[in-house]
Formats: structure tokens, sequence, C-alpha cells
């Protein structure tokens, strides 16, 4: 992060504060505007040949294309991605918010140009949001609409799932749309992630070592008197009692029918 660190103290005084409530209030003007019969939402869309004929506003506008969605899910959409936006943009700082956007957006358009006849959604760089504030936040309890308690990484999890779904049966522009949005998450989270998974690697193999040396230092239940072996050094061995032995006399499988057997030492003569 030392780049970004750099670029902060530079560039930080242009960052858009708020920058999610911003989007949310172009989204809800221009789905607004669709409910009264005015859709505008054709003027705003990303399409790559209307922007090489000089409608370069399409490259920024397409992020206030609004959610295709009933009023009530997509005023829930809203709330979702205010509750989550603000809270990264507070974490990190306006920032630091604006460059995870700006990445997702920036990658998305590149994206778009290699597929200029298909269409582009804003979806998939607002559902990063999502995704990186599972991943600091993955026990933030979550009441679906206000009613119905769920910890937040279970929904990224179910979010990832549908990216893998459209990954494999989509088509190949909206394949690379998900792989450009996803841009901003592997570069704010990847090394982070890898580093995770070393070390739970490394946690695993300790966790291994110290199982099998508590196993070596367990004492024996049975031991064969012959041969010396236990159930734990020879689980598959069954161990017996002889009962013509003085004492309890233990022998495996192999040697409770062939042994000589113990007896009791004589008293001694008073």
């Amino acid at each position: 992060m030392s780049l970004l660190n750099r670029l902060e103290r530079i560039f930080g005084r242009l960052a858009i504060e708020n920058v999610t409530l911003y989007l949310i209030i172009g989204q809800a003007f221009f789905y607004l505007m669709a409910m009264l019969g005015r859709d505008y939402t054709g003027l705003i869309g990303l399409a790559p040949a209307q922007v090489l004929h000089g409608e370069f506003w399409r490259l920024f506008t397409f992020m206030l294309w609004p959610p295709s969605m009933g009023p009530l899910w997509v005023a829930f959409y809203w709330y979702m991605f205010y509750l989550m936006g603000s809270a990264l943009e507070q974490y990190w700082g306006a920032f630091r918010f604006n460059a995870f956007l700006f990445t997702g957006w920036f990658l998305t358009v590149a994206v778009a140009f290699f597929f200029p006849e298909a269409p582009v959604t804003n979806i998939f760089v607002f559902l990063t949001v999502l995704l990186a504030f599972a991943y600091l936040n993955p026990d933030f309890e979550l009441l679906i609409f206000f009613i119905l308690p769920l910890k937040i990484k279970w929904l990224a999890l179910f979010q990832a799932g549908l990216y893998l779904v459209e990954l494999v049966r989509a088509p190949w522009s909206i394949r690379w749309t998900i792989v450009a949005s996803l841009g901003n998450f592997v570069l704010f989270f990847g090394a982070d992630v890898i580093q995770r998974m070393r070390t739970g690697r490394r946690r695993m193999v300790y966790q291994a070592k110290q199982f099998a040396a508590s196993k070596s230092e367990e004492e024996p239940r049975h031991r064969c008197r012959i041969c010396g072996r236990t159930e734990i050094s020879d689980p598959q061995l069954d161990f017996r009692y002889c009962s013509k032995c003085a004492g309890e006399e233990c022998y495996c499988s192999e040697h409770i029918g062939n042994h000589v057997h113990t007896t009791a030492p004589a008293p001694k003569e008073g």
C-alpha cells in the first residue's frame, strides 16, 4: 500500500466524500424518472461505440444506472450499499474508498471496449463493496428487512457462489466483466488473503504435529507381555488377558495362545 499512501498524499484533497450517497441519489433520480414514464437510462449507459462518437459522459454516467428491481428490493439494495459503503469510507478514509471504487470502474470500462456490442452493467462493481465489507467484518449481523438476522459472511459467500455460476455459464463479455470488477478486491486484499492462507497452512501443520506428539506420549492401556506391542503402536491388533497366568497378563492376538503361563511366586518361609 506504499503507492497508495503516496497517491493519497498527492491527490487526497481531490477525494469525493460521501461518494456512496451521491451514487445512490443519482440512481434514485433515474429510477424515479423511469417510473414516471421518462426513462433516460438510454442516455447514460456505457456503449463503447457511442463513446467513440463523442458521448464521453457515458464513461461515468453508467455508474448511475439504477438496478432493475421492484421498489421494495431496490430500497433494500440502496440501504445495503449505503451501509457498507459509508462504513468502508469511515474505515479507509475517503481517498482509499474512492480508489477502491475507481479501480473497479476503470477495469470494467476497459473490458467494455473489448466487447463493444455487449451490454455493460455496474452491478458487479457495487457488489465488490459487499465483498470488501464482509472480508473486514465477517461476523457483522444484518437484519434482512429488519427481521431476519444473517451474518454478512454468509451473504458474501452466497454472492461468491453466484459469481462462480456466472463465470461458468455466462457469455465471455460477462465473465470478463466479473473478473475486471473483482480487480479492486484483489488489489486491496489479495496479499492479505495469501498471507492468511499461508498462516492457516502453517497452523494446520503445527496442530498435526502437536496431535501426533500427544498420541506418541499417550500411555497405552494394553501391552503384550511377549512382544511389547500396544494398541497405540499397532491399532489393528486385538489384546486379551490370559486367565491361566498369575495376575493380569496381557497378550496380543498372536501370543495369547502361544506363551508360557506365569505362576505366582512361592511364599517366603518365615
